[in-house]
């Protein structure tokens, strides 16, 4: 008979199903969730190391690295951005709003020019006909050129295509006015006044918003250009606050004043603080010159001037009407308060005067001025005399360009005048700008080379503190 007899000895327990072995590390994971976890190990392994002196140091040299490193590629890019933008200003965006307004003030000219060549007894002026062909000529040209920037602008898209569409509308118009003066038929000055009023009705006023549009865009691009840069700003306050840290950290653990490495890094972040403001407080200042003195004020001047030439227009068109002409007059009285005030004193001229600071273009407008008020007096002469009956009188004395004493005199003078400042504000505008271009440059080069001195100057800093606790 066999008999069974317990065995002493330790007992091995068997886990029960489902559980993961003794030994087994619950640490460790794999697959997506490891990934997951990488992150999370990091900032451990950094709080770890941030424990001891040696760690913080290593993690105040990387910080310092990387933060110069992002000054230099944020300082590089925003600065090599502002240059490109003010060159943009001067070669692109003003040169467009100038087309713009070329279109505006040579179909305003083109309008005066036929109706003077309307009332010219005989045969059409050689220097008439020259002129009118010119400034539509001009107008073509200019609206070709405003008309390149429009696409994906819906605005000023739709105003180009209504300047393409009527301008041979009205140049056609003239023509069978032309040819039906020279016949001596009476309906060509009712082709005339149907051109003229196609022209200030539909034309004009989509040439007005086309320069309006041009202007708006023009000073949005003058704004960015002398816009605070924050967000270069806001890294450099970050890198120059992480560079005292450093700084005062390391005195307060070796008892050392100085720290040859991060003063070298510190030296070249301060002079590119240096180089930065003094740079775009001189750019600011020169691009700031060229918008008030130069775009603005070339603004003013081109609106008198275009005021000058439809009163111009309504002059001589009044004349053409022989005694129905009272809404031209109306419009020439209009006009000449938009030019020049009252009498002539005041208007946009007034405005001009009193904002010009070249003391050259303030005489060519003061003499502007004068030339306005002696055509006012002359307007009234030739009014005087179509009022009382003589209106073969009226028009010579308004056509006779030789006349001192004639309106086309007086205006031919003011129309030089403004011509000439517009002129000489627009090259101001192009040198202002230039020169403030000009304060940018090497400061994107500057902000590579610096920044790269200042994680260098920072690594070798750090690295001699380090070698102290090997």
């Amino acid at each position: 008979m066999t008999s069974t007899v317990p065995r002493h000895g330790p007992e091995v327990a068997t886990p029960p199903a489902g559980s993961e072995p003794p030994g087994a590390n619950r640490g460790s994971r794999s697959g997506l969730a490891g990934l997951l976890d990488l992150p999370a190990e990091l900032v451990r392994g950094m709080a770890r190391s941030a424990a001891t002196t040696p760690g913080r140091l290593s993690l105040i040299g990387v910080g310092l690295v990387v933060l110069s490193l992002l000054t230099g590629l944020v300082g590089t890019l925003s600065m090599q951005d502002r240059d490109d933008s003010v060159d943009a200003l001067v070669e692109h965006r003003e040169p467009l709003a100038a087309a713009a307004q070329e279109v505006y003030r040579s179909l305003s000219d083109a309008d005066a020019t036929a109706a003077t060549a309307f009332l010219t007894p005989g045969a059409e002026s050689p220097a008439l006909r020259e002129r009118y062909a010119t400034d539509i000529a001009k107008a073509g040209a200019a609206l070709a050129k405003a008309a390149s920037d429009s696409a994906g602008i819906p605005e000023a898209a739709e105003h180009v295509d209504v300047l393409s569409r009527q301008l041979p509308v009205y140049t056609g118009l003239v023509a069978s006015a032309k040819a039906n003066d020279r016949q001596g038929y009476p309906v060509g000055a009712a082709y005339l006044r149907e051109a003229s009023e196609l022209l200030r009705s539909t034309i004009l006023p989509a040439a007005e918003a086309l320069y309006e549009v041009n202007a708006g865009r023009l000073a949005e691009e003058q704004d960015d250009a002398t816009s605070f840069p924050w967000f270069l700003a806001v890294v450099l306050v970050c890198l120059i606050g992480a560079l005292l840290y450093a700084q005062t950290f390391l005195k307060k653990k070796t008892n050392r004043v100085f720290n040859v490495g991060l003063l070298v890094s510190s030296g070249a972040v301060g002079l590119l603080v240096l180089w930065t403001a003094v740079a775009l407080i001189i750019q600011g200042v020169f691009v700031g010159s060229g918008r008030e003195d130069g775009t603005e004020q070339a603004d003013r001047l081109v609106r008198a001037r275009i005021a000058a030439l439809q009163a111009r227009a309504d002059e001589t068109l009044t004349l053409v009407a022989r005694g129905g002409g009272a809404e031209y007059e109306q419009g020439f009285t209009d006009q000449f308060g938009r030019l020049a005030g009252i009498q002539g004193r005041g208007g946009l001229l007034g405005e001009a005067i009193a904002a010009e600071t070249d003391d050259a273009r303030l005489e060519s407008l003061r003499r502007a001025h004068e030339h306005a008020a002696a055509w006012f007096d002359a307007h009234r002469r030739v009014r005087e005399l179509d009022d009382s009956g003589e209106h073969q009188k009226a028009v010579e004395l308004a056509i006779d360009a030789e006349d001192e004493r004639s309106p086309a005199a007086a205006f031919g003078k003011a129309d030089s005048e403004l011509a000439a400042s517009i002129h000489s504000a627009r090259r101001g505008f192009v040198e202002d700008t230039s020169s403030g271009a000009s304060a940018l440059t090497l400061l994107a080069p500057a902000y590579a080379l610096l920044s790269v001195v200042a994680a260098l100057g920072a690594t070798l800093g750090i690295r001699e503190r380090l070698r102290e606790y090997r």
